[in-house]
């Protein structure tokens, strides 16, 4: 007799496992600050991207417009990009944010853009220290924290009105699904949104989702092959060379080569979910 039950996906344990591996890779590069050397370049990628306008930041803004007087905790604040953006809509912004690199790059853009509105807070998320607040916000800031429901709940702890989180939403057909797959059995290779959208399932949420304008991310490039095999390794936190033949036809297969380099196909855009705060 057949047995057709289905193995639920343990979603928060999947998260909890992909944490893990980010947390190798960054102890593999051996910093106590991840962000000390490279917070300036990220804040100048994000920059470029924001050239374009994209549905995100539109969609925040205008729920935050509509709210006059309202506040935001911005967690995990980074360079302070975000901050920078919403704080003409509010009237004050927490900003949380742990890296003293980051929160050196997100001084200099408060004060280069003589924003006055926007409190700092060295602190990690979800220990931080906080008041209640109308709207709460996360981009990207999530991922090394293993325990995502205690992340949210301490979310929806403090906010009155709206939470929003923005997150990767790969491919499941990209390059790093394709690796994963062959490795785990699944194709995630990092903590992203098709994760934490089931984990919010799995919580009783059920939020708004609004995927980013198309081409806001620029392909990944390398300039061999070796260099590729050596990014897929790192993102994976591989350390041996078990794999390498099948990672490297992989690459070989999927990506380009143009003007001497090799060309990633597009596997990532972002997702904002939101949702209302249910008080009992």
């Amino acid at each position: 007799m057949q047995d057709d039950r289905r193995v639920e996906t343990d979603w928060a344990g999947l998260w909890r496992e992909l944490c893990e591996v980010s947390r190798q890779r960054e102890a593999a590069e051996d910093g106590q600050d991840a962000w000390t050397g490279r917070s300036r370049r990220h804040h100048a990628r994000t920059t470029r991207r924001w050239a374009k306008p994209d549905s995100t930041r539109q969609t925040i803004a205008a729920m935050l417009a509509a709210a006059p007087g309202a506040t935001l905790l911005d967690i995990g604040a980074g360079t302070g990009a975000w901050a920078a953006y919403f704080a003409p809509f509010v009237a004050r912004i927490t900003a949380v944010e742990p890296s003293p690199a980051m929160l050196d790059v997100l001084q200099e853009t408060l004060a280069d853009q003589d924003i006055r509105n926007v409190d700092v807070l060295q602190a990690a998320w979800p220990d931080a220290d906080v008041e209640e607040h109308d709207f709460s916000f996360c981009s990207h800031a999530m991922y090394g924290h293993p325990d995502l429901p205690a992340f949210v709940r301490r979310m929806e702890q403090v906010t009155r009105r709206t939470c929003f989180l923005v997150l990767r939403a790969p491919s499941t057909e990209g390059v790093m699904a394709e690796a994963a797959l062959h490795l785990w059995g699944h194709p995630y290779d990092s903590p992203n949104f098709q994760i934490a959208y089931n984990v919010l399932l799995r919580m009783g949420i059920r939020p708004n989702v609004l995927f980013e304008d198309a081409g806001l991310w620029q392909p990944w490039t390398s300039d061999t092959l070796p260099d590729a095999l050596a990014e897929v390794k790192r993102r994976l936190a591989l350390n041996t060379t078990e794999h390498d033949a099948f990672l490297t036809d992989l690459l070989r297969r999927r990506l380009r080569e143009e003007d001497g380099r090799f060309v990633w196909p597009p596997g990532v855009r972002s997702a904002l979910v939101y949702w209302q705060v249910e008080r009992d």
